[in-house]
């Protein structure tokens, strides 16, 4: 199938363009290229270096005429949407918006899209959560991706659009931007490899959902050729605290020093982890990759590619 990937230049979207291709699709990335590489896009791919929520997107709709539209553009920080919550809301929102009319507009057949587990359903009743979960987001990045996923079902009941929307826990995994305010994983093991103390906010018993991009990818390309509709949270069901990811990074990079403990950050949850039965039962998925081999991964990955600021990363 012919597949637009937004954000395909970026950490999650490069890793499902990657899939995508290796699965026999044809595949054109959209990425404004603040946040991603035009080095792991692969070659042979279109670039084209647009911002969804301009009206520049609709040529490349003209162009490319895909059949499916995978969505990974988004301002992905909820400290970011908690100090700048109106420009989170033009990518998030206002430029889910801009592509479903696109989408509309040149009779795309689908939409995958990248939501969120980890900051839609807020504090939860129990852990994991389900889909079936009330959702009650504490930032506006929680509130502004829950938003596009009821534009997703508006579009779908309008207009004949499907959809999907795969809620994904916290993601971890090469390629990961390590200066960034998201991605702890990454950010922690560049600082330790650098021989910097890394900061946790809070206490570090905070825990997340820890999947690995690559399991990430294959969730998206399941869904696709799944032809499956709705909400799916992509996750383990483990909780992780961060000082858990704290010890094991120290362990796989050599760090002999403490952490810094800094204050909580606004818009955070306490503890999160996602049911993911109905991504098993419906799309075949589940979670291949363990946390300790996720880790070593990502460790080897920064040590080679990371750490020295290489431009020709895979």
């Amino acid at each position: 199938m012919r597949v637009l990937v937004t954000g395909g230049a970026g950490f999650i979207g490069s890793h499902v363009v990657a899939a995508l291709r290796q699965a026999g699709h044809r595949v054109a990335v959209v990425d404004t290229l603040e946040g991603g590489r035009a080095q792991f896009v692969p070659p042979g791919v279109p670039l084209y270096r647009v911002d969804v929520a301009s009206p520049q997107l609709e040529e490349v709709f003209q162009q490319e005429r895909p059949e499916v539209v995978c969505h990974h553009a988004a301002q992905a920080s909820v400290a970011v949407s908690v100090r700048d919550p109106l420009h989170d809301a033009r990518v998030n929102v206002l430029g889910t918006l801009q592509l479903l009319e696109c989408c509309v507009r040149y009779g795309v057949g689908r939409v995958l899209f990248a939501s969120t587990g980890g900051a839609i359903y807020g504090e939860p009743e129990v852990v994991p959560v389900s889909e079936n979960h009330p959702a009650r987001p504490l930032s506006p990045y929680g509130v502004h991706k829950l938003c596009a996923e009821h534009h997703l079902a508006v579009y779908g009941r309008l207009h004949g659009l499907r959809w999907v929307s795969l809620r994904y826990g916290n993601v971890y995994g090469p390629r990961q931007d390590p200066y960034g305010e998201a991605g702890v994983v990454a950010i922690f093991c560049v600082a330790m490899l650098h021989g910097r103390q890394p900061v946790i906010f809070g206490d570090g018993l905070h825990t997340r959902d820890y999947v690995y991009v690559e399991d990430v990818a294959r969730a998206n390309r399941l869904a696709l050729e799944a032809d499956a509709a709705g909400v799916f949270n992509v996750g383990t069901g483990v909780e992780t605290s961060t000082r858990r990811i704290f010890d094991l990074l120290r362990q796989a990079t050599g760090y002999e020093g403490e952490p810094r403990y800094g204050p909580p950050r606004p818009g955070d949850v306490r503890r999160i982890a996602l049911d993911c039965t109905r991504a098993e039962q419906v799309l075949g998925w589940r979670p291949r990759v363990p946390l300790e081999e996720g880790i070593a991964r990502t460790v080897a990955w920064f040590r080679e590619y990371g750490r020295a600021g290489r431009q020709d990363v895979p």
